[in-house]
């Protein structure tokens, strides 16, 4: 059965690092002693205009993860990987918190997914395309539950190609200004898009897809909706400004959770509910106070830098 979900966002015990185009996997999973992590989005391609280079380019990666605080045993329901496979391959998927209520651990679908697309990054079919990868995770994952999921895979010469269902979401950051998002995707306020593993769920086919050209010197910032719904797009480009990948994951990551414990800052979540015609509770109005405050939920932050390989 699909549940729709609101997802509760708190943050504590981070674990963040950075991956200089090594393999790895987030989240633990407990059988495979391996980490993991997803996204994902509905049907729609955008490309920007492409950028002249002579050299190869590839990613350099920082990761920060910052759990639910009543989630932190179990190292949260968001999962993610990043590969040093052809120019860099970066994937988040975020469980569905709403499984739990019918006592179904919601980490370990989108744990599963995330180690399934690990290890069909160099399959021959994939073939570099995230669409394609998504699609093979999903058709290995028997876990019961669903996850949003975004894949992002750069090719040598540039040529980053991103799939997303749901709202995990990715920025690509250039001279300080940022010049590509992702948009999510939900069927209504607080429940996205989502793979799962029932029929009624989505597929690779609704998942967004889009290509952006990047050059040395960009900045890419991968995320859940944790990241996203508590820090603004240009708080995420003046963080990361002039920082390692490393530190600018954990900066973002501390500053989403700062925001997401933050009754009082207006984040770009209560900004949304208010547009979707949700009000302050009835002791707020009486203050005539507005309905305010960030989100709490597991946030997971990627940060690649592209380099010269």
């Amino acid at each position: 059965m699909a549940i729709s979900i609101l997802r509760a966002v708190m943050v504590s015990n981070s674990h963040c690092q950075s991956q200089p185009l090594i393999h790895y996997i987030s989240s633990i999973d407990e059988n495979a002693k391996r980490r993991k992590r997803v996204v994902f989005s509905s049907s729609h391609s955008s490309e920007l205009n492409p950028v002249i280079r002579s050299s190869e380019v590839s990613f350099s990666f920082g990761t920060c993860l910052i759990p639910h605080p009543k989630k932190v045993e179990k190292g949260g329901e968001d999962a993610f990987f990043v590969s040093n496979y052809n120019g860099g391959v970066i994937a988040v998927a975020d469980g569905v918190s709403g499984w739990a209520e019918e006592d179904v651990d919601p980490s370990l679908f989108p744990r599963e997914l995330m180690a399934n697309a690990y290890n069909f990054v160099q399959d021959e079919e994939v073939n570099n395309d995230p669409q394609i990868l998504i699609r093979k995770a999903h058709a290995a994952t028997f876990s019961t539950g669903s996850a949003t999921v975004i894949v992002a895979m750069l090719e040598k010469n540039g040529n980053l190609k991103i799939a997303n269902v749901g709202d995990c979401g990715l920025r690509v950051i250039r001279n300080g200004q940022v010049i590509f998002s992702t948009s999510p995707q939900e069927h209504y306020f607080d429940c996205p898009y989502q793979l799962s593993s029932e029929r009624v769920g989505q597929t690779y086919l609704d998942a967004m897809v889009s290509n952006v050209e990047l050059m040395e010197g960009d900045t890419i910032v991968m995320g859940s909706d944790g990241l996203f719904d508590n820090v603004f797009d240009h708080e995420i480009a003046l963080t990361v400004a002039n920082k390692e990948v490393s530190e600018a994951a954990k900066a973002l990551a501390n500053l989403a959770n700062s925001h997401s414990m933050d009754s009082n800052f207006d984040s770009p979540y209560s900004l949304e509910a208010r547009a979707k015609g949700f009000e302050a509770p009835w002791w707020k109005k009486v203050l005539g106070m507005k309905l305010t405050g960030g989100k709490l939920d597991d946030i997971t932050v990627v940060v690649g830098q592209v380099v010269n390989s």
